[in-house]
């Protein structure tokens, strides 16, 4: 596909996407999946763990009926299994649907890197210097949940660089599952600083105004995770699914 053709095609898509009413509050239900998606997917609630609706409900001061709904529609996302005779469960982190999902995020995000570095605007590189530097303080600290949040920082600031935010919206649709496995990298050795140096390559190349540069260390980047999928998983089989147990009751 020609670079033509991928922007007029991201054009597109930006002018077909729905706008909210800001003086309307999103309804409960849409709030409560909001912040149990965030939970799952930061791994605050594991792979596995229960969900009682009746707790969930009380804690948020509603009926069930939106609990309910925010719970069936996290089910559709594949993050919850529900199981009729047995319960609802965090589900466990598909194994095998995950080197696709990273290939194609990796695609996006060579896109985002390759415009970003055919642009080369002033402002777009310093919003991402402000996520480098994000980046270097979470990893002095050792926090890691500040550090992920300041990569996902560096890689929205990338695709507004490239002029389509867009992209980066698409890339959080498919993401989710490879965001719970990402969190099981971070406590590796070694990890936060290859991780900056890595972001410090696709920054130079974009700084640079060398679009393939910038998305070949982008795609280096984002691919790097299919290397770890076997280690992470043989660390943690417990939390995916196809290796582990099943989502579910423990018998």
């Amino acid at each position: 596909m020609s670079m033509d053709a991928i922007h007029t095609g991201l054009r597109k898509a930006q002018t077909r996407m729905p706008r909210r009413d800001p003086e309307r509050p999103p309804p409960a239900s849409a709030v409560i999946r909001q912040e149990l998606r965030a939970r799952i997917a930061s791994l605050a609630m594991r792979p596995g763990e229960p969900i009682s609706e009746k707790t969930l409900a009380r804690q948020y001061g509603v009926s069930r009926t939106p609990v309910h709904e925010a719970v069936l529609k996290l089910a559709e996302e594949g993050l919850v299994a529900i199981f009729p005779q047995s319960g609802t469960f965090v589900a466990l982190i598909p194994y095998a649907d995950l080197p696709e999902a990273i290939i194609v995020r990796r695609s996006l995000e060579e896109t985002s890197a390759r415009l970003a570095a055919e642009r080369g605007e002033t402002a777009g590189l310093a919003a991402i210097d402000r996520a480098m530097e994000a980046l270097a303080r979470a990893a002095r600290a050792g926090d890691r949940e500040a550090f992920h949040q300041a990569d996902e920082a560096f890689h929205a600031r990338v695709a507004q660089a490239a002029g389509y935010p867009g992209i980066w919206r698409l890339v959080q649709q498919v993401k989710v599952q490879v965001d719970r496995f990402r969190r099981l990298t971070l406590p590796q050795a070694g990890r936060l600083a290859r991780v900056i140096d890595e972001h410090g390559a696709v920054r130079d190349a974009i700084a640079a105004r060398d679009p393939e540069a910038a998305a070949r260390r982008m795609g280096a980047h984002v691919g790097a995770l299919l290397a770890d999928l076997d280690d992470i998983a043989d660390l943690n089989p417990d939390y995916f699914e196809g290796i582990g147990r099943a989502a579910g009751p423990r018998p």
